[in-house]
């Protein structure tokens, strides 16, 4: 049998921290292993160690769990998801790669599917863990001998997949989110979680197929399926698979300019 998932929460509400305890408790699996009432007690929480995943709200006194997920290291720490009843945080949350984001009053199995979320980002983090320390044996097995990639662009990644490892070609990738020191490459309705930073990979891609759009986002310019504008003058890329990515006003120039050039070319 494994072992339960490790779970902390954070809410300077008694009452919500309760009704969470509650609910987890009729999960199978998962056990409450400690609580804090704000962000402060929430770090010394964290940083004792022992916590696969946090449960924390979003408004709190002093540090607010926007702030604690910015003052945690990332290495080694926890899967976050907000359980809060704000929804305006939703956006800025997911850039700092929260694995969910529920609403409060919070049903019992919206919360069972952000546990279950949360549990398949541990596993997916595990495996990419594995495959670069895998990726490093064989690296300094070859010695650094092997030749780069015509052109110098990278034509491929090697994904962690059920528990072994898939190659993916890069023209088959859609786009690209950033989360914290890994990235999800999405592909063809699925996606995969590899550990390398999206600046990292950005630099490996080439520049002619891959636009950043975002400061967690980067997409394959040939999936555009149209530019949408949001409310408040935001846009969003509509790729052809349907995911919308959103844009940063300090990149939207860029997307400006790919669809010029499309309607240029039509």
């Amino acid at each position: 049998m494994s072992a339960p998932l490790r779970i902390g929460l954070v809410d300077d509400e008694p009452p919500a921290i309760r009704r969470l305890s509650l609910a987890l408790a009729e999960m199978p699996g998962v056990a409450v292993v400690g609580t804090a009432g704000d962000g402060a007690q929430a770090l010394e929480l964290i940083a004792a160690g022992g916590l696969d995943v946090v449960l924390l709200d979003i408004r709190m006194p002093g540090l607010s769990g926007l702030d604690l997920l910015r003052a945690v290291p990332r290495e080694g720490a926890p899967v976050f998801v907000f359980v809060t009843a704000y929804s305006r945080f939703a956006a800025e949350a997911f850039e700092l790669a929260a694995a969910d984001y529920l609403l409060k009053p919070v049903e019992f199995e919206r919360l069972r599917q952000a546990i279950d979320r949360a549990r398949q980002t541990l596993a997916s983090r595990a495996a990419a863990e594995r495959i670069s320390e895998l990726e490093k044996v064989v690296a300094a097995m070859k010695s650094g001998t092997a030749e780069p990639p015509e052109g110098g662009w990278l034509t491929e990644l090697w994904v962690p997949d059920r528990g072994e490892r898939l190659r993916l070609p890069v023209q088959l990738i859609d786009w690209v989110e950033a989360e914290r020191d890994y990235v999800r490459i999405h592909s063809r309705g699925r996606s995969f979680l590899i550990r390398k930073s999206i600046r990292d990979l950005e630099a490996e891609l080439d520049p002619a197929a891959f636009l950043r759009v975002h400061r967690a986002a980067l997409i394959r310019r040939d999936r555009v399926a149209r530019i949408a504008r949001r409310p408040g003058g935001l846009s969003t890329v509509i790729l052809q698979s349907g995911a919308e990515v959103p844009v940063s006003r300090r990149l939207a120039s860029r997307v400006r300019r790919l669809a010029t050039g499309r309607q240029e070319q039509a």
